[in-house]
């Protein structure tokens, strides 16, 4: 009976993590985005690189949803 509730609350917290990569995937994502748009040239290539490194988080947690079901943001 421990050992279950043991791997429970790593299975919580594994999904607290993706759930928060999801977030923050999706809001570097938006900064990315933003960044390119509105951004300066000299700024470019830095705002690319967090949108890459964005999109990946992203496709590694889940996708958007994952992180918007977890902490319930509507």
């Amino acid at each position: 009976m421990v050992l279950l509730d043991y791997f429970d609350s790593v299975i919580d917290g594994i999904e607290f993590l993706m759930a928060l990569g999801s977030i923050i995937g999706l809001l570097g994502a938006i900064l990315g985005l933003i960044g390119l748009i509105a951004g300066s040239s000299k700024y470019r290539l830095a705002y690319t690189k967090l949108l890459i490194i964005s999109l990946v988080l992203l496709g590694l947690c889940g996708g958007f949803g994952k992180g918007l079901k977890y902490f319930h943001v509507h």
